[in-house]
């Protein structure tokens, strides 16, 4: 007998990734900048002048998902594009002094808007410890180790 959708654990997992999707979106409208835009700063916050295939790696993106959002990014002046001395197919990305300058102003509205309210600051580091636990047992799955 099939469960209601409702039960299923990862019908939750969906939801709460749409959720925060749309509470980042809001929150980085007035940047001009996505979700998956966002993320791909933060790989580059940590650590700058990455290639195509460590960011893909990073934020666990295909390459036909991650180029677009890198072009916008470059577009927008987020990020500049150096073609590989070594490999002609690759590319380096770096952040722009825009991106660097603007980093604080995000941060300050990502936190503001997250911990208005109590629950993530006090619930936040047990969910995020719980989710962190179900995606190394869900890749373990996908890569037949159970």
């Amino acid at each position: 007998m099939m469960q209601k959708l409702e039960h299923q654990l990862c019908f939750e997992v969906y939801k709460a990734a749409n959720q925060f999707t749309k509470l980042y979106a809001k929150t980085l409208a007035p940047f001009g900048l996505t979700y998956p835009q966002y993320l791909v700063l933060l790989a580059l916050w940590e650590e700058d002048q990455q290639t195509t295939s460590s960011l893909c790696e990073k934020l666990c993106l295909g390459i036909g998902t991650l180029n677009p959002v890198l072009q916008k990014l470059v577009e927008k002046h987020w990020v500049q594009k150096t073609p590989s001395s070594q490999d002609k197919r690759a590319a380096h990305f770096s952040l722009t002094s825009f991106a660097k300058e603007t980093q604080p102003k995000i941060e300050q509205a990502i936190i503001h808007k997250l911990f208005c309210s109590d629950f993530l600051l006090s619930e936040g580091p047990a969910l995020k410890e719980h989710v962190h636990q179900l995606n190394d047992f869900l890749a373990r799955m996908n890569k037949g180790e159970m």
